[in-house]
């Protein structure tokens, strides 16, 4: 059985864009809701997050850009960064309870206190790009927390698996070029970003450690695990990951409404084993999850139990 970290707080209701906007408070809701009705809840080890120090913020952001979102953070009303971007008054505050939640599980991780961690945080992070804001995401949350963990406990090799069902541009680009940090991603292709192209395998001392695995559309849960048996599983027994982050998208769901993906919520728990195996013989089972996307309440609360059950009926 599974020691099991989770990391919620009520700050990250705070954060909203508009009545109408897939990405908003009600997301949270509906997986609390769900993991509380089915028990789940209760056999999670409960963490508190903090906010982020700037300092840790600023080994993927920066600067200017940290201190241009506080400039332009509006005391009322939304601050529209673009087309689908905006800030409210309590964004900041969320975006960095955010990284300071997954710096949080990493500590718990790392000294022993829980073997893995699912992060429920908003707002999302992997379209956050170092110098500006994308696609819903303001703050690179599993790249924050990458770095974080490779500084604080001086570690060599880190896998991040984005299963999200739009490519994360931002988490690729920072670790492009970094022979230390294995990214790989299975993504709706074309699709937005626009990136995320099976070409795009990193460059310099990076180079083939950035897999993309780009999808047309409609593949379901066996197409999934093929892909993540014979693509993911051997590179991640080549590189050796001493740790395990998962981009946790649920928007590849087959009733997600942004996306035309076939995925079930036990598609996602065969995803989670397949994962969970990797970290256990490698990484000492050390594994975290960040929620990134996932739009259709009832999809994305029952995927979140599902592959947290998984977590949780590991050996």
């Amino acid at each position: 059985m599974g020691r099991v970290g989770l990391v919620y707080d009520p700050r990250y209701l705070g954060h909203e864009m508009g009545r109408s906007h897939p990405e908003s408070p009600e997301r949270l809701r509906a997986i609390c809701g769900q993991l509380q009705s089915s028990g789940t809840w209760s056999r999670l080890h409960q963490l508190t997050p903090h906010r982020a120090e700037r300092r840790w913020v600023e080994l993927i952001h920066d600067s200017a850009y940290l201190e241009s979102l506080e400039r332009r953070a509006p005391a009322s009303g939304y601050a529209a960064l673009d087309p689908d971007t905006s800030m409210c008054p309590g964004t900041l505050d969320a975006a960095y309870v955010a990284a300071g939640g997954a710096l949080v599980a990493v500590d718990a991780i790392m000294n022993g206190d829980i073997d893995q961690a699912f992060c429920a945080v908003r707002p999302p992070g992997h379209h956050a790009e170092k110098d500006h804001a994308k696609g819903f995401c303001f703050l690179n949350t599993v790249a924050i927390a990458a770095r974080y963990l490779q500084h604080q406990y001086d570690l060599q090799r880190v896998l991040i698996v984005d299963w999200d069902v739009h490519h994360g541009n931002g988490t690729q680009h920072a670790f492009y070029d970094d022979a230390s940090v294995l990214f790989f991603s299975t993504h709706q292709s074309p699709f937005y970003p626009g990136t995320g192209r099976a070409t795009e395998t990193g460059e310099g001392p990076g180079k083939g450690l950035t897999i993309n695995v780009p999808l047309s559309g409609g593949q379901g849960d066996d197409d999934y695990e093929e892909v993540f048996q014979k693509v993911l599983v051997p590179a991640a027994d080549n590189f050796r990951p001493e740790f395990v982050f998962i981009s946790a998208g649920f928007d590849a769901h087959r009733d997600d409404p942004l996306a035309s993906m076939d995925l079930t919520a036990q598609g996602y728990a065969a995803l989670t084993h397949i994962v969970a195996s990797i970290a256990k013989n490698h990484s000492q089972s050390r594994m975290l999850a960040c929620l990134e996307g996932g739009y259709h309440l009832q999809a994305l609360a029952e995927s979140v139990d599902s592959h947290l059950l998984a977590l949780l009926d590991s050996d």
